[in-house]
């Protein structure tokens, strides 16, 4: 029998549980795998705790890589022993789990499971803002929050292979080692400095033409006072609360402003989309292009452990659930 954390009720991280699990067989269109790796992100903590509301009990987790087990009826170009990733399987912290075969993709020669679970929803988050939301040009400037976790070293690599230049804020000063080494040009340690006068004096009072935001409420009305005119703040996730209302004449007042809060699943839509965006943030890190940072691996049995430490701040890059 293999194991799953579920979520029975929401709450803090103490009502996760381990129990016993077998997702069964895969039904039409679907592909049993042995899970080698689940993710963990801000987005399992949303489900834990009800802001994003789902009918439980629930297994929690929607990212991963494994080997394939066994497929079911009118499953094409998939067969068992391939190695597949996904990031929007759900029950994705167990030994296993049964996916449609429609979110899984294969995983290039020279990469492992461990960077391949790492890489799916924050790599590709990472992509569809730099290459999605807008088209980043030479000599872009921004703005990346959070820059020291999984999704924002990700985004400053590719944000400056794109040619951009890139300010970002972290709390500490190791996590601003890291930030610098990921490719940003100046660093704002929030938890000692107001990052908005920073970023204006970084960009010659002319302002940034992007900020990314993961962090929501607290940073909003920076983020906003740090763009240029006809600036865009994309709002991709809220680890500090949702943004509360706002008078849209702001941005008009700001300069013309934009604002986008973006999904991952809006920009793999497709199946050829997610194969592109899967396919070159994988196809980067075999080539050696893209670096990714794995910073803490937790047992199944310590997944709340693992939620504490994302909540807490406590950690640098991809957190790793190991089944």
């Amino acid at each position: 029998m293999g194991k799953a954390v579920f979520v029975a009720r929401t709450g803090d991280a103490s009502v996760l549980e381990v129990r016993d699990h077998d997702p069964g067989p895969p039904g039409p269109g679907q592909v049993r795998i042995a899970v080698e790796a689940a993710g963990v992100n801000f987005i399992d903590v949303y489900f834990r705790t009800g802001a994003y509301p789902a009918k439980l009990p629930m297994v929690l987790g929607l990212e991963g890589a494994g080997r394939v087990e066994a497929v079911g009826g009118g499953v094409q170009g998939f067969a068992p022993g391939d190695h597949v990733a996904w990031s929007s399987a759900p029950g994705s912290y167990a030994t296993h789990v049964v996916a449609p075969a429609s979110v899984l993709v294969h995983v290039p020669d020279g990469v492992d499971g461990d960077t391949a679970a790492a890489a799916m929803l924050q790599g590709m988050t990472a992509h569809y803002l730099v290459w999605g939301c807008r088209e980043t040009r030479p000599g872009d400037t921004a703005l990346v929050h959070a820059a020291a976790g999984g999704v924002g070293l990700l985004l400053i690599q590719m944000l400056v292979r794109a040619g951009a230049r890139v300010i970002g804020t972290c709390s500490t000063e190791d996590k601003a080692k890291l930030v610098r080494e990921a490719g940003a040009e100046e660093v704002v340690l929030y938890s000692k400095t107001d990052f908005t006068p920073v970023v204006r004096q970084w960009s010659g009072g002319a302002g940034v033409d992007v900020v990314y935001d993961s962090v929501g409420k607290t940073t909003f009305d920076g983020s906003l006072a740090c763009l240029r005119p006809r600036g865009l703040l994309a709002i991709y996730g809220q680890s500090s609360g949702a943004v509360p209302p706002f008078d849209l004449q702001r941005l008009n007042q700001g300069g013309s402003l934009f604002v986008t809060r973006p999904s991952l699943a809006h920009y793999t839509a497709t199946r050829e989309e997610l194969e592109m965006r899967a396919g070159a943030v994988l196809g980067a890190i075999a080539r050696g292009e893209l670096r990714m940072r794995i910073g803490a691996r937790f047992p199944l049995a310590e997944t709340a452990a693992a939620h504490r430490a994302l909540e807490g701040r406590g950690t640098t890059g991809k957190v790793l659930i190991d089944p």
